[in-house]
């Protein structure tokens, strides 16, 4: 893969992520649920590079993460991830968020 597709790949995997805990609301996703959602686009998408994306989407506040002791990991959405999700806000770059064709 070129370094183009893996940029691509991690934007695109930011992007299910927000949608997948959109629709989780208001109660977030652990992270093998997000898992088994990215792997619906991409079928080799790993427990690392999901975890991978959701410390990016951490660090940009979109999301909370609840990092258990036993190992697993719980995602939830802020204001501004709910925001992005439902293109209220400007989306910065890093996120493959679509265009909003369907706004007049």
């Amino acid at each position: 893969m070129s370094i183009d597709m893996h940029r691509q790949r991690r934007e695109q995997l930011r992007w299910i992520l927000l949608l997948a805990l959109n629709h989780a609301r208001p109660y977030g996703c652990v992270e093998i649920v997000l898992q088994a959602t990215a792997q619906g686009v991409y079928p080799d998408a790993t427990a690392l590079e999901i975890r991978r994306e959701l410390d990016y989407l951490e660090d940009r506040q979109l999301i909370t993460l609840e990092k258990a002791p036993h190992g697993t990991w719980h995602a939830e959405l802020t204001r501004i991830g709910v925001d992005i999700a439902e293109y209220t806000i400007e989306c910065d770059p890093g996120i493959a968020r679509p265009v909003k064709y369907w706004s007049a």
